[in-house]
């Protein structure tokens, strides 16, 4: 069996989603929409990343809380509601936004609409079995 390392993965894949406006060109996420959210800890403060997959609502980014269809939510969404300023990597580009976890009537629009964008997540929620919050990213001017 050979040891697997996370990290470099995961350098490897950011790297791969900055050459690529943010779409990787191999992989299991190969060509998936993804985004690298940078946030504090809310309890550390300190600067937390996540590698998310994301659709668009309008001009907004929408990332929704699946965790891969974990019975917890990820550790992420508590940073949001402590700190919900970010900063959005896309490829190349960053951008700073305001994180917004809405409310039900959005959350069933929002997470219809990333379905429908993104297919493979519909079978999360029966999976979860919880519901998946849904976070509007809004890019600041």
């Amino acid at each position: 069996m050979t040891d697997f390392d996370s990290q470099a993965w995961e350098q490897a894949l950011i790297a791969d989603m900055r050459e690529h406006d943010g779409r990787p060109t191999s992989g299991p996420l190969e060509g998936h929409p993804l985004l690298l959210m940078h946030g504090r800890g809310a309890k550390s403060g300190e600067t937390r990343q996540a590698i998310l997959t994301y659709s668009r609502d309008g001009d907004d980014y929408v990332v929704a809380g699946t965790a891969g269809g974990s019975t917890r939510p990820p550790a992420w969404l508590a940073n949001l509601r402590a700190h919900p300023g970010v900063t959005l990597e896309i490829g190349r580009r960053s951008v700073g936004a305001d994180a917004t976890i809405v409310d039900e009537a959005e959350r069933v629009r929002l997470w219809e609409q990333h379905v429908a964008q993104l297919p493979w997540f519909a079978g999360y929620p029966e999976q979860a079995a919880r519901p998946i919050p849904m976070i509007r990213l809004t890019p600041k001017d």
